[in-house]
């Protein structure tokens, strides 16, 4: 299997000057370790081609693990500080490799400090770090990376921000006279303007500007080591001055986060600069936040020594990718795809195995590649991404992109008898977290306008559910009662099919169902249907009663009912109802203010209800009276 190092695997660190390669031969051991400049390559086929061909015989790897100093969002890859650019499916084939995973640099490095030694990193000032708490992440090189980890079940979810380009702001004088030296070069100064090497290169112009000096055409590392030398007062100067600044960035980014777990200063800048990073005035500025001192004060900051950090994290998250790959869990939409092979046309099926086979190329290929490569038409395309409840192919493509890009999602976390009853919360809360999280990434806008403008056409609107669903349909019933509109709730089974045979043409028939399989909620989609009435479904993608119904809003969720009563479907089920609801109370009242609506809910409490269709408007809906999802 991939995750037992049946071969070599290729690990990767890509900056904007140096490209780093490396070939992991068992977890954690990197040998044949090569450092190339970008300059030196056209792309990064060559600087890969280059060191692959440097390797001894028989070592070519099967899998791949690439960070790189830029975002990573679907499969084309474009580089900020260098002028790279590719296609992350096409370098896969290319390059011969069977997985090619590209994440970004500092959420690879973020993903390497729980893997790190006491010896590899090296603590500056005072703090203690609280266990199992928010960490952050940044450090300067080419640019400023920033990450973090935020802790989930018995994991880490791994943070890609560019929090580097936030805005700098001064704190004396002299930062007031960096800022305007920098303003005649860039329209928005942010902090990787300054915290990084060609930042290094601007402050120094900046203090020979405010010394009457003529600067001399320094580098960033002769720089740093005139500094370090004591050779020049002015490269000296500099070097405080952005060791200062770095404080700030720092204390920013911990009360941002509210990174208890301590602050980690990575990069290719800081690590080098050894004891001297220690006396600067580093720290001091980074526990100078006023009335959040004593905050910061009690936060540990780390100096990341470790020779191969990121590395480290690249690998963790190419061996969690490959794990998911063997266990067929490798994106949400890939496995909804595969459990719905069974009820999809012959073409549609062509589509799905096109698109399972080549994920990564489906992100870029326009509809009539997508219909020429499955060998169909292209509205069957289309119809295959609305079979899984996407509004069209874009919609599908940026789904099937969240689920191919590396990170790290919240994951089910096992509760077991050895867990404290703090742990057990944890537990079960993360868990609830992640299942509302996959309901969130599978929302449909076009489904849900239908649903709501169903319900909102309607002269009587009927819940559905049985067993441990029943208090879904109560729950709903109960809310769209206070919107005037005549509703019901049927949760036995004989008083079911007596009500569906008296609805009407204008009347909506919401069905809840987890599995959409039961004969009796069945029969009364059909007859509704027949009936004259609309169905809205609430139940899992390609199931029969989703197959029965004018709307469809997706929950997929499954839950062992044999063995326990459904919890976490219970409330996905809810939220979704409270969906239906808030969107009802906007459309039926657009241009109230929604904090403003209180006062006309406790007029309309003491009005009888109105029929639909009456000459005056509907009445006003607080979603306060509602739900609290929108304050």
């Amino acid at each position: 299997m991939a995750s037992t190092f049946d071969s070599p695997r290729l690990i990767a660190d890509i900056g904007g000057t140096f490209a780093r390669f490396a070939l992991e031969l068992a977890p954690g051991r990197f040998e044949h370790l090569s450092s190339l400049r970008c300059a030196d390559h056209p792309d990064f086929h060559a600087a890969v081609s280059h060191y692959l061909q440097s390797l001894p015989a028989g070592l070519h790897p099967r899998h791949a693990g690439v960070a790189i100093a830029n975002p990573v969002e679907g499969d084309r890859v474009r580089m900020t500080n260098y002028h790279w650019q590719f296609s992350i499916e096409e370098m896969r084939q290319r390059l011969g490799l069977d997985t090619l995973l590209v994440v970004n640099d500092f959420t690879a490095l973020a993903m390497a400090l729980p893997r790190l030694s006491g010896n590899e990193v090296r603590q500056i000032g005072g703090g203690q770090a609280h266990k199992h708490s928010v960490i952050g992440l940044l450090g300067s090189g080419s640019g400023l990376g920033v990450s973090g980890l935020i802790p989930a079940g018995e994991g880490w979810v791994a943070l890609g921000t560019e929090g580097g380009h936030t805005s700098f702001s001064p704190r004396d004088e002299r930062e007031i006279a960096l800022l305007r030296h920098a303003w005649q070069q860039f329209e928005h100064v942010s902090f990787e303007r300054l915290l990084s090497g060609p930042g290094l290169e601007l402050i120094y112009r900046a203090m020979a500007e405010r010394a009457g000096q003529t600067p001399e055409p320094l580098q960033a590392p002769e720089i740093t080591q005139r500094a370090l030398d004591h050779s020049d007062a002015l490269c000296a100067e500099t070097l405080e001055l952005f060791c200062a600044m770095l404080g700030t960035a720092a204390a920013n980014l911990a009360v941002t986060l509210g990174a208890l777990g301590g602050i980690y200063i990575g990069g290719g800048i800081v690590p080098r600069l050894g004891e001297y990073f220690e006396r600067s005035r580093f720290r001091q500025r980074f526990e100078d936040k006023g009335r959040f001192s004593s905050y910061l004060a009690a936060i540990p900051t780390y100096v990341i020594t470790a020779e191969h950090a990121t590395f480290i994290g690249a690998s963790a998250i190419l061996q969690a990718q490959l794990r998911q790959l063997e266990s067929g869990g490798e994106g949400a939409i890939l496995e909804q795809i595969r459990r719905a092979r069974g009820q999809l046309s012959p073409a549609e099926l062509r589509v799905a195995e096109h698109v399972l086979a080549h994920a990564r190329a489906v992100l870029n290929d326009p509809i009539a590649e997508i219909a020429r490569a499955a060998q169909v038409s292209q509205p069957t395309v289309i119809r295959f991404c609305r079979s899984l409840g996407c509004e069209g192919l874009s919609d599908f493509k940026l789904r099937l992109a969240s689920g191919l890009t590396g990170t790290m999602p919240v994951t089910h976390t096992q509760v077991t008898q050895d867990d404290s009853m703090v742990e057990l919360g944890s537990k079960v809360l993360s868990n609830t977290a992640s299942a509302i999280l996959q309901v969130r990434s599978a929302l449909n806008r076009e489904m849900i306008d239908r649903a709501v403008g169903l319900l909102l056409g309607a002269n009587r609107i009927e819940f559905y559910a049985v067993g441990h669903y029943g208090v879904v349909a109560q729950d709903a019933q109960f809310k769209f009662l206070r919107f005037g509109v005549p509703s019901n709730c049927y949760t036995d089974p004989r008083l079911q099919s007596l009500a569906a045979e008296v609805l009407g043409e204008r009347d909506v028939a919401v069905i809840i169902s987890a599995g959409g399989k039961l004969p009796e909620l069945l029969a009364v989609a059909e007859k509704a249907r027949e009936r004259g009435a609309k169905v809205v479904a609430i139940t899992a993608s390609q199931s029969p009663l989703s197959r029965k119904a004018d709307a469809t809003l997706i929950v997929d969720h499954v839950e062992d009912v044999a063995t326990h009563l459904p919890m976490v479907s219970r409330i996905l089920h809810l939220l979704v109802i409270d969906i239906l609801a808030v969107g009802m109370a906007m459309r039926r009242n657009p241009e109230a203010p929604l904090a403003g609506l209180a006062r006309e809910a406790l007029e309309e409490a003491s009005e009888p209800p109105r029929p639909r269709g009456a000459a005056s408007a509907a009445p006003g809906v607080s979603l306060s009276r509602m739900t609290s999802h929108s304050r």
